[in-house]
């Protein structure tokens, strides 16, 4: 192979119609294309995925584009690695499957790093997620992306950089804060972070099956391996303090089923009330400035009456396992 400039790396599995529109914008950048690979990464054994890059590499042969599958899967933080270790580029570049790059991605990536003339770096781009004026629960949490300081849909290191970092730490079996957690190294090293607006890329929202949220509680249980490593920054950047209205909800019903045993009518009416009003007002937070329609209306009340008792769970599950006071 060529010497290229740029490597690309893009975890992936099972989701060939998906990493076709992202390798079609990749294959089509501006960036001369003799200077850049693009590595995919598939997280296990992936027949569907296999059977595009044939097709793919006969179209583009004028772009270094591989393959590499894992034997068995270990999640994105592991496949990324796989990846970035097999690269070629002094520029790593990382991206998802399910975003769509703009045609001048990886020239503004190059240009931001010639110009900051610096061995370690890492480098941050634009993402843009489009949703509706009223989104849904799920689209609203996925827009946040839109104004998150560091992760890996859009991002870049050198390889020196990596190295010294040693990557993505393949605890995290799962996408959820492996990318905070090498934002967090990097600021650790004080290794310079530099924001590129001119690298865009679009996050176009999937449609989410009914009551996504319930199975996403159980992400949880990896905030307390974060924590764990970076109490600092996960208190300065994720979330400065326990989500108390959680244990609120959860004490005042657990209080209250006591006092209905018991017979303590007082203390049940009391307790009652305060559950009452934070899960009422739980509930009002979630679907303020979302999406109107009964169905959705329907979801926020049912979901919102199990996540404090989920996501206690996972997260108290997640400090047991990681042996850190975590609430």
């Amino acid at each position: 192979m060529a010497l290229v400039n740029i490597s690309v790396v893009i975890p992936t599995y099972r989701r060939p119609d998906l990493l076709r529109k992202c390798l079609e914008a990749i294959l089509a950048q501006s960036y001369p294309k003799r200077l850049f690979e693009v590595i995919v990464v598939s997280d296990g054994p992936d027949t569907e995925t296999e059977a595009l890059f044939p097709e793919l590499q006969k179209q583009h042969p004028d772009i270094f584009l591989t393959l590499h599958t894992q034997p068995a899967r270990r999640g994105p933080a592991a496949a990324r690695n796989m990846g970035w270790r097999k690269s070629s580029g002094e520029l790593i570049v990382f991206t998802d499957d399910d975003c769509i790059p703009s045609a001048t991605w990886l020239e503004e990536y190059w240009t931001a790093f010639q110009h900051s003339n610096q061995r370690e770096i890492a480098l941050t781009g634009k993402v843009a997620v489009p949703v509706p004026d009223r989104p849904t629960d799920y689209e609203k949490n996925v827009a946040h992306l839109a104004t998150a300081e560091f992760i890996t849909a859009n991002c870049a290191c050198t390889r020196s950089t990596l190295e010294l970092t040693g990557g993505f730490d393949e605890d995290f079996p799962t996408a959820w804060r492996e990318d905070s957690d090498l934002h967090f190294k990097l600021l650790e090293r004080h290794i310079p972070i530099v924001r590129v607006d001119g690298a865009l890329i679009c996050h176009p929202v999937r449609k989410a099956f009914w009551g996504i949220s319930i199975s996403d509680q159980r992400k949880s249980m990896f905030n307390a391996l974060l924590f764990k490593k970076h109490p600092h920054f996960y208190r300065e950047k994720i979330d400065p303090a326990p989500v108390w209205r959680y244990y609120v909800i959860i004490l005042s019903s657990v209080a209250a089923l006591a006092a209905l045993f018991f017979g303590a009518d007082l203390l049940f009416g009391l307790a009652g009330i305060v559950w009452l009003v934070a899960t009422a007002s739980f509930i009002a937070l979630r679907v303020r400035g979302t999406d109107k329609s009964l169905s959705h209306r329907l979801e926020m009340v049912i979901t919102s009456l199990l996540i404090p008792y989920l996501s206690v769970y996972w997260t108290l599950r997640g400090a047991w396992r990681y042996k850190v006071l975590f609430l």
